[in-house]
């Protein structure tokens, strides 16, 4: 019986396999051809222009790329500012190879990437980035943000990302890249503690105007409230915080501020008028500081002093914390002031007033 069991299962193996291998073509070799093409390499980061900023003098970078050819990747070179750092010769795929490698030594400065990518036949491609490490940044004198929008929307002095609604993106701005607006799309940011305990209020940054649609919010730090886009809450919501607007004067633009200085409002509207060309545009570039003490504000256009006014009280930040930058959203909605679709670049925010020099620093900066 043990004899005529094995017997059995025996026959029974021979059948799966005779089976499982009934339908299947036996493996050939396929003739891939002559080997024309150069192989491809794509870098999915660092990106040309990418910005690292950490604390640290000395950080790592983790370079991702995609190597391919037709018939066969020989080799794959990593040089980081014309010194290999890694080489790579074996590859499970050997038509494409999806590469990651950790360097722990980009110190501040500029670099430049190259990856070179080289086939059977010793054809090769190259691809080269440039990126840059910046060095920690160093808040200036009073101030408590600092949002350069170089391609990101990081905030320097918090030194953390700032909420982003929509789905706004990124042009050559002024210096560097630039915020540019979308329909339904802003920043909003919690207002520092130290701000809202201080009476006095600056900003300056670079903005371009589009006049479409024709009313938005550009930036401001305002109470909650209950209207909506096309009503107004009472008066008392503006007697606190800070609202700086666009709205449509016929053709033209006004630029206006409001400011709560806690039993009444301070208006600066229009301190500038801007007028657009045939084709729509309203322009070039302009340069916006604010500075505003216990006692007064004043408004700068380019570095020029353009309105001055006195304030009966300070500024009065009750309730207010949160900042809503390229819309009014959440709380600067009423009387159409939503989202921006302006340009925006380097824009800095004070617990203080600056002062006249400070305004023509900011506005000569150059990088």
């Amino acid at each position: 019986m043990k004899i005529l069991r094995y017997v059995l299962i025996g026959s029974l193996a021979m059948v799966f396999a005779v089976a499982c291998n009934k339908g299947i073509d036996p493996i050939s070799y396929v003739d891939p051809g002559p080997d024309t093409a150069a192989p491809k390499i794509t870098i999915s980061y660092p990106i040309e222009g990418t910005k690292i900023r950490v604390d640290e003098p000395v950080t790592s970078i983790n370079i991702k790329f995609v190597a391919s050819d037709e018939i066969e990747i020989k080799s794959i070179s990593l040089k980081l500012d014309g010194a290999e750092i890694a080489t790579f010769n074996s590859f499970k795929d050997y038509r494409r190879y999806m590469g990651e490698f950790q360097y722990d030594n980009i110190t501040n400065g500029d670099h430049a990437l190259s990856i070179t990518v080289t086939d059977l036949s010793d054809k090769s491609t190259s691809q080269t980035v440039n990126f840059k490490k910046i060095a920690p940044y160093v808040p200036l004198d009073g101030e408590v943000v600092y949002i350069p929008f170089d391609g990101d929307y990081f905030e320097l002095v918090g030194k953390k990302e700032v909420t982003v609604a929509g789905l706004p993106g990124f042009v050559d701005g002024k210096i560097g890249q630039a915020y540019a607006g979308a329909l339904d799309a802003g920043i909003t940011y919690p207002a520092p503690a130290s701000l809202m305990a201080s009476s006095e209020f600056s900003l300056s940054f670079w903005y371009k105007l589009n006049g479409i649609p024709k009313r938005g919010g550009i930036i401001s730090i305002s109470r909650p409230n209950t209207g909506t886009a096309t009503t107004s809450p009472p008066d008392s919501t503006r007697f606190k915080g800070f609202r700086f607007f666009h709205e449509d004067n016929g053709k033209n633009e006004n630029l206006g501020i409001d400011i709560g200085i806690g039993k009444a409002e301070q208006w600066m509207n229009p301190f500038i008028t801007l007028k657009p060309t045939v084709a729509g545009d309203f322009g070039d570039w302009i340069h916006i500081a604010i500075s505003i003490s216990s006692t007064k504000a004043i408004v700068y256009v380019n570095g020029v002093s353009k309105m001055t006014a006195n304030l009966k009280t300070p500024i009065n930040w009750t309730d207010c914390s949160l900042i809503s930058i390229a819309s009014g959203v959440p709380n600067f909605i009423y009387w159409g002031h939503l989202s921006d679709l302006s340009l925006y670049d380097e824009l800095h925010i004070f617990k203080k007033a600056i002062t006249p020099e400070e305004v023509t620093a900011l506005y000569g900066v150059k990088k």
